[in-house]
C-alpha cells in the first residue's frame, strides 16, 4: 500500500495520542483510592483503561506492519516498542516474529501461534493456548517487580493497582483475543472440510457499524481487510471495508 507523508504524520499523531491517553489516565486513576471513590467512577476508570490498553497493543501491531509511520521506519518501531513495553513488558521482536508466523500460516494448528491446537477449539482452551505463546516467566517476574515498586515505593494502594492496572490489562487480552482472533478465525463450519473457510486468509469480518467496530477493538474485527491489506493502519480499515463491500455489490 502506498502512503503519503501526511498519512505517516497522522499515524504518528494517533499513536502518540493513544500512548499519552494511556499514561495520563493510568497516572490519574492510580492516584485515586479504588475504595474511596464511588463504584460508578471506579467502573468507568476500569473500562476506559481496558480500552486504552487495547489501543496500546493495536498500536504495536500496526508498528509490526510498518503502518504507524511508513516514511519514518525507525520512529515506527520505537513507538511499537514503547507500546508493548507499557502494555506488559512484551518483547517487540518476539511479538513481531510470532505475528508474522500468524500471517504466513493463518488459522493452521501447530503453525499459527494465534490459533488453537486443532483439538481444543472452544473459547477458553483456545484463549489459554493463545496466552501460552506470548507470556513467559521473565515477563511475569518483571510485572511483579513493577507492581511492588509502585506499591512499596510510590505507596499506591494495592486495590488501586489491581482495579486500574492489573485487571484492565487482563481484560484487554480477552478483548483482543475475542474480537481480533477468536471471532475472525474460528471455523465457520467445523464439520465441513477444512473448517468451511471461504477465503485464502481463513478470516471473517464482523458486520458491526463503524462506531461499534472502533469500540470493540479499534476496527480489528474488520479482519479479512487486515489480512488482505496488512500495511493499512487500523484507522483506515473501515475505508477498506467499504471498498470491499462495494466490489461485492
Amino acid at each position: 500500500m502506498r502512503t503519503s507523508r501526511t498519512d505517516s504524520i497522522k499515524g504518528i499523531a494517533i499513536a502518540l495520542l493513544i500512548l499519552s491517553a494511556w499514561a495520563g489516565h493510568i497516572a490519574f486513576s492510580l492516584s485515586r483510592d479504588a475504595f474511596a471513590v464511588p463504584m460508578w467512577e471506579s467502573a468507568l476508570h476500569l473500562v476506559l483503561q481496558t480500552f486504552l490498553f487495547t489501543g496500546l497493543f493495536i498500536t504495536a501491531h500496526d508498528a509490526m506492519h510498518g503502518a504507524v509511520c511508513r516514511h519514518y521506519r525507525g520512529l515506527n518501531h520505537v513507538l511499537g516498542i514503547a507500546a508493548v513495553r507499557l502494555y506488559a513488558l512484551f518483547s517487540y521482536k518476539k511479538l513481531w516474529q510470532k505475528h508474522w508466523e500468524h500471517h504466513r500460516h493463518v488459522a493452521t494448528p501447530n503453525e499459527d501461534p494465534d490459533f488453537h491446537d486443532g483439538e481444543h477449539t472452544g473459547f477458553v482452551p483456545w484463549y489459554a493456548h493463545f496466552l501460552q505463546h506470548y507470556i513467559g516467566w521473565q515477563q511475569i517476574v518483571g510485572m511483579a517487580l513493577v507492581f511492588n515498586v509502585l506499591h512499596h515505593l510510590l505507596h499506591i494502594p494495592v486495590q488501586s493497582l489491581l482495579l486500574f492496572w492489573v485487571v484492565p490489562s487482563l481484560l484487554s487480552t480477552v478483548q483482543l483475543f475475542y474480537f481480533g482472533t477468536y471471532l475472525p478465525h474460528k471455523a465457520p463450519n467445523p464439520d465441513a472440510p477444512d473448517g468451511g473457510y471461504t477465503n485464502r486468509h481463513r478470516s471473517q469480518t464482523n458486520n458491526f457499524s463503524t462506531l461499534l467496530s472502533f469500540l470493540t477493538c479499534y476496527h480489528f474485527g474488520y479482519h479479512f481487510e487486515h489480512h488482505e491489506f496488512p500495511a493499512t493502519p487500523w484507522w483506515r480499515l473501515p475505508e477498506k471495508h467499504r471498498e470491499l463491500l462495494g466490489t461485492h455489490k
